[in-house]
């Protein structure tokens, strides 16, 4: 018997966060009138794209925060007629990634669930990647699991990677000029617990990604299909267009 806290490896989320908050900077002027999630892709909104592989993936309520013209998520929210139930979760003042989620806790519920951060876009390889996070997802071992992407097959990424992993899934963030393999996705699941005792007001989740990294319960999930970051207008085209039609081939398991 489980509880909450303790579910079996591999029994999915039912709920999800998207981070949907974020200025939309390096995308102006397009998002001088529309927030970030609502710019389209492959004929639809980065936002949709989101929600759609979280229904896929037996998703049932999903948050979704907005802060930037948030009238317009919000109206796009009430607009969408297909899975899953979304609740936005405004916010007055920026509150970067995990303090948005811990403002959102009582929205998501007490057990771990998917964030998926709503300016990336990625395709699935044989096995969706939500589907491949919840089976190896072990919350006796993990507060974080983060889906990863291999640097040289990170469409619209050009930074130096954030982790290297060890062969059990334990991550080891990159240190000062040091190069690493992978890259975090914007895709992962995550305990409540993580988050309850920060402060109220804007925080981000790297610092409790390195918490976690240090008490060994940090843990990653290499992607096998192609990966958007869209960062940029220039970027939209090629990522619209591999969106489409991909040219990016699979990363090697």
């Amino acid at each position: 018997m489980t509880d909450q806290y303790h579910r079996l490896p591999g029994d999915a989320p039912r709920r999800a966060m998207v981070l949907a908050a974020g200025l939309g900077l390096r995308m102006r002027p397009l998002t001088l009138t529309r927030p970030k999630p609502l710019v389209q892709v492959g004929g639809q909104t980065l936002l949709d794209h989101a929600l759609d592989r979280l229904a896929s993936a037996g998703v049932e309520d999903a948050v979704v925060n907005a802060h930037w013209l948030a009238d317009q998520v919000e109206a796009h929210l009430a607009a969408r007629t297909r899975a899953p139930r979304t609740h936005l979760s405004r916010e007055e003042t920026l509150l970067e990634t995990a303090g948005g989620i811990r403002k959102a806790l009582p929205l998501l519920g007490d057990a771990p669930f998917y964030v998926v951060n709503s300016d990336v876009l990625w395709l699935d390889g044989p096995v969706p990647a939500l589907t491949r996070l919840a089976r190896r997802w072990d919350p006796a071992e993990m507060d974080f699991l983060l889906l990863l992407m291999p640097t040289v097959w990170a469409v619209g990424y050009e930074g130096r990677g954030d982790y290297h992993m060890d062969p059990a899934g334990r991550l080891r963030y990159r240190g000062g000029d040091d190069i690493a393999p992978f890259v975090a996705a914007g895709v992962m699941i995550a305990r409540p617990d993580a988050y309850r005792d920060l402060p109220e007001g804007p925080a981000g989740n790297a610092a409790l990604w390195h918490a976690a990294e240090a008490s060994g319960r940090l843990y990653g999930l290499r992607h096998d299909g192609p990966w958007f970051h869209v960062g940029t207008p220039d970027s939209l085209a090629e990522v619209d267009a591999q969106v489409r039609q991909p040219r990016v081939r699979w990363a090697e398991p």
